[in-house]
């Protein structure tokens, strides 16, 4: 197993990374960013956007997709304020929210004054489906990526909203799958291979006794419908420069976006909505894939130049191994037992990337695990922010939003 002589992907990726000279194409994509004339991919986005500028009816020109965190106040703000746009928010409720996040959504409509709509599906049919995935993929996310990605589509169909825009798409930002200059948009495919694990909702409908009407929410629209729309998904991050952490700052500043410690890495910005990404879905990650959420928020450090490899190092040591937290929360809301958990964590663990060592499994590290001869930061950590000043009372087993609750 190779790693990429700039960051820490391996050559394992799940997302087939590339490799050339030894650097991977995540990136090399990324130095893409400091070529680009962004000025001018914003009047492209300007001009792109013209035809749109008409409010429908329904009082809309756009759809924004919408969470408790990642970029959503960032890409709310930009539509709006800078672009002159008049989107409608639309969310799909996780079901794993945590009191912050929840309150991130509910700030973001007061604050832009927008209208949002919320798809909340009946948590038995959510805990259906997820106990399939844990126990057929090792994951508790595939709902949560299915209903996000065909939701905003949905609404677009019914309401005739033909112009969805979304932030940042992975395969460009992380691992360099496509160029800034592809000005890749959304589309079925990429959705089904790299973020459903092969399987339409229609395919977990053959494959379980779940029915195909308890699975609606995460169809898909037909091509015949989106064709017909003219719908058309755009990257915000094919036209202006990417920059997760700043932009998330930035809102911290301006509307007092909340952030907050969460498990498994550094990071306080991204996935505070939810009180599982960073513990079990992100051990799944590790066992499945030998990385987890903190070589991710490493490497987009190394990458915009804030953090140095041996840092990186540092810190990757420091978290890949931290115990989960949210183990008992997860059991007692699925229904399931130790043994079950235990079954499925054994059943997903890639031996490619672990071996035993004294009855005790341990990861294997590849070629780029040596010292780098750069001094460590051991407070760089400390530069992230944390604003949860919330006055947050502890509620015991109630369902926010239908939603499970920290």
């Amino acid at each position: 197993m190779n790693y990429c002589k700039k960051c820490f992907y391996h050559n394992e990726h799940p997302l087939k990374i590339t490799f050339n000279d030894g650097i991977c194409s995540g990136c090399l994509i990324h130095n893409e960013k400091y070529k680009i004339d962004w000025s001018q991919k914003q009047d492209k986005l300007k001009k792109i956007l013209r035809p749109y500028q008409k409010i429908n009816p329904n009082g809309f020109n756009c759809i924004v997709p919408v969470s408790g965190a990642k970029d959503s106040f960032f890409i709310v703000d930009y539509v709006k304020n800078k672009l002159g746009m008049r989107p409608l928010l639309v969310s799909y409720n996780i079901h794993y929210n945590s009191q912050i996040g929840l309150r991130n959504l509910a700030h973001i409509k007061n604050i832009f004054s927008l209208p949002h709509l919320v798809k909340t599906v009946d948590p038995k049919v959510i805990k259906k489906i997820t106990k399939f995935t844990f126990k057929k993929f090792g994951s508790i996310y595939w709902h949560c990526i299915a209903g996000q990605t065909a939701y905003p589509v949905q609404v677009a169909v019914n309401f005739n909203i033909p112009l969805i825009i979304w932030g940042a798409h992975q395969g460009i930002d992380q691992v360099g799958m496509f160029s800034h200059h592809d000005e890749v948009e959304m589309n079925r495919r990429y959705r089904k291979d790299h973020d459903l694990f092969g399987y339409e909702a229609e395919d977990i409908s053959l494959l379980s006794n779940i029915s195909i009407k308890d699975l609606d929410p995460f169809i898909y629209p037909s091509d015949k419908n989106i064709d017909k729309l003219g719908l058309k998904g755009i990257y915000l991050n094919n036209y202006i420069f990417w920059d997760s952490r700043k932009q998330n700052e930035l809102m911290i500043k301006k509307y007092n976006l909340f952030s907050n410690k969460i498990q498994r890495t550094f990071e306080t910005y991204e996935n505070v909505d939810s009180n599982h990404y960073t513990g079990i879905h992100d051990y799944l990650k590790l066992l499945k894939h030998g990385y987890s959420i903190i070589t991710d928020n490493v490497n987009r450090e190394i990458r915009l130049k804030r953090l140095n490899k041996e840092t990186g190092n540092y810190l990757i040591n420091k978290y890949e191994n931290k115990p989960i937290k949210d183990l008992e929360l997860f059991k007692n809301w699925l229904n399931v037992d130790t043994k079950t958990i235990n079954y499925v964590f054994s059943k997903f663990r890639n031996k490619k990337f672990w071996q035993k060592d004294l009855k005790k499994w341990i990861l294997k590290k590849g070629s780029n695990n040596k010292i780098f001869e750069e001094k460590i930061d051991k407070n760089f950590e400390k530069k992230f922010i944390i604003n949860n000043n919330l006055k947050i009372k502890k509620i015991k087993n109630k369902l926010f939003l239908r939603g499970w609750s920290d």
